[in-house]
């Protein structure tokens, strides 16, 4: 049981249980079951499982995405515990002051790199989330705000007026984290991030989450299987298995401990790729 959230907490979840109903042709399952985390207004948080073990689910709710993804797909639901996100309690939460939490939640999906509207140029699309909160809003700059994400990404202002199919799959990806972080958001929401960019890329996108951290009120969770990733970024990262916390701690401790199977896996991954790093070419 964790205390009453405060004002210095980015998200406090309590005995937090989420369950998927039962829709045709999906029977009902439970994705969260009574986990419990606290994550302050300054802090960045790695979340790391298998296929299946809720750290999805779990990101998506804290986003205040409690929605159906597709049609026939049924919409999470929160059943048991509570949650609270900068304040607001998400277990009951009506849809205007969803709609207020939001302008300060950014959700990066893990298919993110695929939401992309493709009607819509590079500048459209990182753009689109501030003109979106005010039509009337400055359109040079919205430009020079589109510009320095862009650049922020580290990709060059070329793109700008190219659209998403004349991208490869990392550009994408920096184009969606752009337009995640566009609004500043008091907090961040990723399901891997840094998936589809190149390893020689992904140092920048660790930078930056850091950056916006140390510069003020900015707080992250990191759902990610990129270990240099969480190294670089986060304090500690929670272990999920069946919906269910069962590591808490900085990452290494967790690989060093190997508590669980998976972990003992992700350990085993982590040692032969820094043999073959120092292998000699």
């Amino acid at each position: 049981m964790i205390s009453s959230p405060h004002t210095g907490d980015a998200a406090v979840v309590d005995d937090l249980t989420i369950d998927y109903p039962a829709r045709r042709p999906s029977p009902a399952h439970r994705a969260v079951d009574g986990v419990s985390i606290r994550v302050g207004s300054n802090e960045v948080i790695g979340l790391v499982g298998e296929t299946g073990s809720g750290k999805s689910t779990l990101a998506r709710v804290l986003a205040g995405d409690l929605t159906s993804a597709r049609g026939t797909d049924p919409a999470p639901v929160i059943s048991g515990g509570q949650a609270h996100v900068l304040g607001h309690a998400l277990r009951g939460i009506r849809r205007k002051a969803l709609t207020q939490l939001t302008f300060h939640v950014a959700y990066l999906p893990q298919d993110a790199a695929a939401r992309l509207s493709p009607e819509l140029t590079v500048a459209d699309i990182i753009g689109e989330p501030i003109l979106a909160r005010d039509r009337h809003y400055n359109r040079k700059a919205v430009g020079l705000r589109v510009a320095t994400m862009l650049d922020q990404v580290q990709l060059p202002l070329a793109l700008l007026d190219k659209y998403p199919f004349e991208l490869s799959s990392g550009q994408r990806q920096r184009v969606a984290i752009a337009r995640s972080l566009v609004l500043s958001p008091r907090l961040f929401i990723a399901d891997e991030p840094t998936a589809g960019i190149d390893v020689t890329v992904r140092a920048s996108i660790n930078e930056l989450i850091e950056r916006l951290r140390v510069e003020g009120d900015f707080a992250a969770i990191l759902v990610s299987h990129d270990l240099p990733l969480l190294r670089h970024t986060t304090r500690r990262v929670a272990a999920l298995h069946q919906g269910r916390i069962v590591g808490l701690a900085p990452i290494d401790e967790l690989l060093r401990e190997r508590a669980h199977p998976f972990l003992a896996g992700l350990a085993e991954a982590d040692e032969h790729s820094v043999v073959d790093a120092n292998r000699p070419a």
